[in-house]
């Protein structure tokens, strides 16, 4: 059954094109598509094209389809198109005529468009609690490992004193930020569409401002064609918000593959975590963050794989807009995956004792020891060029007693200032 069909069927070879996995990921969506029939029904009842008998019968039989398919017990066969065409098979093959009647007033383009927002709406919240948690997480080790200091870099060259603290923090930090991004997705999901139809609104008397308040929404989507465009632009604001994510996790992983290497042994992870190679017994392979930091990094290609889809494409719907549908869909998936592993392994971190007292990191320690000149009263040129004779003639010697102590250094790290931060966005 195709919601559109009038006569002969397509041929099969153009059905399997145009169809694609569709049928895969409206089982994601379908839940979101019953939601939004429920309300659609009731307004249909309210401004008299529905009766409430009617409306209450299809509540019922739509109510149990969403719970079929929040179980994953909902198929979408072969002879169905998409969800849209599955459940109002099922609704007209239980309750006859009145079945019909649901798509009155409705496309599948606004059907789609509300299932969509509802769906990325639910997501985005799941998705800020992982990044929240991950957030405590990170202050959490940052305040265990605050006195614990590792080498910071520019170039990959030894640079100044780090700290375990001052590195997890960064990161927490940084999340913020990626939340910032994550408020105006958010802002333009919670937005009704439905209502719009084929994006050109309808001749039947629906309010449209029933449905936005029945479904939970902060506003209505009002101008019909613009509910139309935000198809794309939706998934692009979404896709931005994992890119920034993705961004901050592929970072924080490729430093941890690197404080796991020998050459720095900064870091480990208990034998669970790690995996090995078929020939070389010694190895203890990060898979885990190797495998996070390419999955974001695929991540950060999304936006711009949703921007050459949609770019040139003018008002009105355009069936390439279908094809924003999977990348989306299975992003949410990814995201999600690479934030549980991160909040599973890094309670397990190992942090090794006594990192820069290697000689190889005497150079770490110069700039406190030309600050400490300048203080004594020499000044900066003078003291940079005196130092920098002493360490090329082999005639330094560090004090590794650092003293760090305005905010955001490794003395004074403003963990609660951060927290703050992050609470202002609750």
């Amino acid at each position: 059954m195709k919601l559109w069909q009038k006569g002969a069927a397509a041929h099969q070879k153009v059905d399997q094109f145009t169809v694609g996995k569709d049928r895969e990921y409206d089982l994601l969506l379908a839940p979101y598509d019953c939601e939004a029939s429920i309300a659609h029904a009731s307004m249909l009842a309210k401004v008299g094209l529905l009766t409430s008998q009617e409306a209450k019968d299809l509540t019922e039989e739509l109510t149990e389809l969403q719970a079929a398919a929040k179980k994953g017990t909902f198929t979408i066969e072969a002879e169905h198109e998409d969800m849209h065409s599955k459940i109002e098979h099922v609704l007209t093959e239980r309750l006859g005529d009145i079945g019909k009647k649901i798509h009155t007033a409705r496309s599948r383009n606004d059907q789609v468009l509300v299932a969509m927002h509802l769906y990325l709406k639910e997501e985005l919240k799941t998705i800020k609690q992982q990044v929240v948690a991950l957030f405590d997480l990170l202050l959490e080790l940052a305040e265990k490992h605050k006195t614990e200091l590792i080498p910071g870099y520019t170039h990959l060259q030894v640079a100044m004193p780090s700290s375990i603290g001052l590195w997890l923090s960064a990161y927490a930090e940084s999340l913020i930020d990626d939340l910032y991004a994550w408020q105006s997705a958010y802002k333009i999901a919670d937005q009704n569409p439905l209502g719009s139809a084929a994006g050109y609104g309808s001749a039947f008397p629906i309010d449209r401002k029933f449905t936005t308040k029945v479904l939970g929404f902060e506003q209505l989507k009002v101008n019909a064609v613009a509910a139309q465009m935000s198809r794309g632009k939706l998934e692009k604001s979404t896709a931005m918000v994992f890119a920034c994510i993705g961004s901050t996790l592929a970072k924080l992983s490729m430093d941890i593959c690197l404080y796991m290497g020998q050459d720095f042994n900064f870091i480990s992870f208990p034998d669970e975590l790690t995996t090995g190679s078929s020939i070389m017994p010694h190895k203890k392979n990060p898979d885990l963050f190797e495998l996070v930091r390419g999955k974001c990094n695929v991540l950060q290609a999304l936006p711009n794989q949703l921007a050459l889809l949609t770019t040139n494409l003018p008002s009105g719907y355009h069936r390439e807009l279908q094809l924003t549908k999977g990348p989306i869909l299975e992003a949410v998936q990814e995201i999600k995956a690479c934030l549980d592993i991160l909040l599973f392994s890094l309670p397990k971190l190992e942090v090794k004792k006594d990192i820069t007292a290697q000689e190889k990191y005497d150079s770490l320690f110069s700039v406190d020891t030309l600050n400490a000149d300048v203080l004594a009263g020499k000044p900066f040129r003078e003291a940079y060029c005196d130092l920098g004779n002493a360490i090329e003639a082999g005639e330094y010697t560090p004090n590794r007693n650092v003293l760090h102590t305005h905010l955001g250094s490794i003395g004074n790290l403003g963990l609660e200032e951060i927290r703050r931060k992050m609470d202002s966005l609750h």
